[in-house]
């Protein structure tokens, strides 16, 4: 199983958070759930006569004209091998227990971002995303939906809630030396802003869809948390500190290409 991209460090931190318990939100919030579930996908590999057929890596949620998907660029290059079996890049169309499958027709990649735009032929319900230039505040009420801990239950998308708790630089300080590489180095030099979110994610929410409690409307896409000791305790312990890319840049991936949103 595919995990969220995990972040280091050396010390461990115990961190505390109040509920979020605003009213509109509360009562907003399962409304709009229902309007962006039919949007949100599994992307994985597919392959008829591997040992595990179906092989679910992460999430991904519709945009434009219905025919794409935005995911993670880690989450389409954690590629499956087992001798002489080819694997296929699908979609996984959620039906509960069952999943309809959608093959890939073509993989838009901005490695920088760790964003994917993946092209189908199957035709889905899109999410509505925010507009390029807005930033969204501090203290806003969010919500992801996607498959944490993959797919063990069946293909039945989670949602869960926060808060936006700032809009940072992509830079997370190195635990060991061993972590100091020439990308690294040079994400230092030039980072981008993303948004810090007071949420909890696993392994399997990668590329799910962070979106406004009250609207709706996609704000980024979730790519890594803030693990406190080891992979195991994104589980065990999970931090509550998770990295969401803004979708700003996948309107311009998606521009790149000549894809409408």
């Amino acid at each position: 199983m595919n995990m969220i991209r995990v972040l280091f460090v050396s010390m461990t931190i115990v961190l505390t958070s109040l509920p979020v318990c605003h009213t509109a939100f509360a009562e907003a919030l399962p409304e709009v759930v229902k309007k962006v579930k039919p949007s949100v996908v599994g992307v994985g590999f597919y392959a008829p006569l591997a040992t595990v057929s179906h092989q679910l890596k992460g999430t991904g949620f519709v945009v434009g004209n219905g025919k794409y998907v935005v995911t993670n660029h880690h989450v389409i290059t954690a590629f499956p091998t087992e001798e002489n079996v080819k694997f296929n890049q699908v979609v996984f169309v959620p039906e509960g227990r069952k999943m309809g499958i959608a093959r890939v027709k073509h993989v838009y990649k901005d490695e920088e971002h760790d964003l994917a735009i993946l092209e189908m032929a199957h035709e889905l319900p899109p999410v509505s995303l925010l507009s390029a230039t807005d930033v969204v505040e501090d203290g806003t009420g969010i919500a992801m939906t996607g498959f944490p801990i993959g797919a063990v239950l069946g293909l039945y998308p989670a949602t869960h809630r926060g808060i936006v708790a700032a809009y940072t630089p992509n830079v997370i300080s190195a635990s060991n030396s061993a972590q100091l590489s020439q990308a690294y180095l040079d994400s230092l030099r030039n980072p981008f802003m993303v948004y810090q979110l007071d949420i909890t994610a696993y392994p399997g929410n990668s590329g799910s869809p962070v979106y406004k409690a009250a609207t709706g409307e996609v704000l980024g896409v979730i790519n890594k948390v803030f693990v406190k000791k080891t992979k195991e305790s994104a589980i065990t312990s999970p931090s509550g500190i998770t990295y969401a890319i803004p979708v700003k840049h996948v309107y311009a991936l998606a521009e790149k290409h000549g894809i409408t949103l």
